[in-house]
Order: C-alpha cells, then structure tokens, then sequence
C-alpha cells in the first residue's frame, strides 16, 4: 500500500520541488509506493477547503512530510506547525529549511530596517509607507530554519539539493532507516584539483580578476582556487551537492564553492573555521569584503546571523 506524502513550500523558490522531479527515473521507481496527497507547486490542494470555505487549516495526514523553505512570518510557523502534527516523519528539504538559506541574511538586520530599506531606500522604488493590511501575516523576528521552531527527522541541505540525496532518503524512510544523515565531509575532500598548501600570499582577489585554468584539461591539472588567491567555501562545506558521485557542481564550472550545503556538521562555526582556512595558505581573511554576509551566506539561521549590537559613540 503505498504510503501518504505531503510536501509544503514556506519562504521558498521551488527549486526544491524541482529537485523532487528531476530524481527521474528514480523517482518513477518511487512513485508506486508514494500517494502525494498534498503538493502545492504540483496540485491544487486548497488550505481551507477547495471552495475556500473552510475555517481551519486542513493538511491531510500522511506518513511522510517534505517541507522546504525558512520561516520568515506567521503563516509559516501555523502551516508548518500543522504539517508537523500530521506527518510522522519530516524532511527538511532545501538549504532555507535546514539552515534559513539567503533569505535569512536579513537576520543582519532588525525586521523594521529591512521595511524601511526596501519601501523608502531602494534606488528602484518609490518611497511608500509600511503595507498595512490586517490580511498579511506578520514578519517573526527572524528568519528561521525549520528545526528552530519543530522537530525534523532528516535534513537535506543544498540549494537547490541533489536528487540523488531526495530519493536516497525517501528510500531509506520506506525501509525503516529513520536516521538517515549525509556523510560528515568537506567539499574538499571531494574535490580533485591540485593542493600545494600554499598561495602567494596577500589579500583575497575579487573576481574582477580571472582564475587560472585551462579549459582544455581536467580539474586535475587545476590550482586550488583558494590557493590561487580567491574565496572558496570548500573547506568548511558538507560535501554532497554533485550527490552520490562527481565532482563538486560549482568546481566542475570552475567557479568556487559558495557554501551552499552549509556547515560540514551541526555546530560548526563557518565563519571561524573559513578565516584559519585562509590563514593556513597565508591569505588574509579581513580583505573579504562582507566577509560576515558571504562567509554565513546559506546560513543565517541557528543564530549565525543576528543584528550586530550598536558601537558605543567614540
């Protein structure tokens, strides 16, 4: 008898939800022992009944609950709150779920700051008042991973996350396994280019300057991109974004990693551990322009991101 799925969207792009289509073949697999009874980016399941005349939220009950996307307001917190009472098993799916993902950037910054920068201060905006309409939920405090306010089962990082990793779990979950984790490891340990444990030293380049590289040879035949000067987040990353085999997606276009899969395990301190990473090839790590934004940029939630205090007047 195949087993109920619900799958719900928070402060997302549907990237995630791509993702779940393009398992592909291991998805058709899949299919004949899943019943997806509630999957808003594919079927038009309404939350207060389809003829909107419901008065509460109605998500159906179902082993399996894939939620991707932060929490940035109230509604948020209600639909999940709700999918968790229903499901027996959550996945956090997507980088927003597991870590906050970019939108939790705008933890840099107290909720009215971001308000007053977007509606009066955007070169592109007309200057305008707050939106006031008792129909909108309101902003939380801060944007949040999904584990910061329930319980999640199994957490697939990535933005967007590997299908390998989605079909891997939802398997896993349909043979009992419950405890389900990627592997604590290192982009870097991953990746194929050459290691010298050095640069030349100096400041972190911009990328107004190009890469050393030749398109016609392997990533074998290539300089680490730290070592050559610039910032790759390999090697504060979990490994995992070229899912169960390849080479890292962002070095195999030769571009460095950004951090996307966020810390490699659960209390890592990116930030910290990326600055002695530069230091160890003898770069500078205070040359990085935003290094707090760029260095945390996938993982603003669990407190790596908060409005810093104000500094005492000189």
């Amino acid at each position: 008898m195949p087993v109920n799925v619900v799958s719900e969207w928070l402060n997302a792009c549907s990237g995630c939800e791509i993702s779940i289509l393009n398992t592909g073949e291991a998805l058709l697999d899949l299919l004949p022992q899943l019943n997806f009874v509630h999957i808003p980016a594919l079927v038009d399941h309404k939350y207060f009944g389809q003829l909107g005349d419901g008065t509460t939220l109605e998500i159906p009950e179902a082993v399996v609950g894939i939620v991707s996307g932060g929490v940035r307001n109230t509604e948020h917190e209600h639909v999940l709150t709700e999918v968790r009472k229903k499901v027996k098993f959550l996945i956090a799916l997507g980088s927003c779920a597991a870590h906050g993902g970019v939108p939790a950037q705008a933890n840099m910054w107290k909720g009215e700051e971001v308000w007053d920068k977007v509606f009066r201060h955007c070169a592109s905006t007309e200057p305008a008042p707050d939106p006031v309409d008792p129909n909108l939920p309101k902003w939380t405090p801060m944007c949040k991973a999904l584990d910061e306010v329930v319980k999640v089962d199994i957490t697939i990082p990535g933005c967007a996350p590997h299908p390998d990793w989605i079909a891997d779990a939802l398997v896993a979950l349909l043979e009992g396994k419950t405890a389900w984790a990627l592997p604590e490891r290192s982009v870097c340990d991953t990746c194929p280019v050459i290691r010298e444990q050095k640069s030349g030293g100096g400041p972190v380049k911009r990328w107004i300057t190009n890469m050393e590289f030749n398109p016609e040879e392997g990533l074998e035949k290539m300089r680490c991109i730290n070592e050559q000067g610039f910032l790759c987040m390999g090697p504060v990353t979990l490994a995992g974004c070229a899912g169960k085999h390849g080479v890292p997606r962002c070095i195999q276009a030769r571009t460095p990693c950004r951090g996307c899969f966020g810390p490699i395990r659960k209390g890592a301190r990116p930030m910290v551990d990326m600055m002695g990473a530069l230091t160890s090839v003898g770069l500078d790590p205070k040359t990085v322009l935003d290094r707090r934004a760029v260095m945390n940029r996938y993982i603003g939630g669990h407190g790596y991101l908060a409005p810093l205090p104000a500094r005492p007047a000189r």
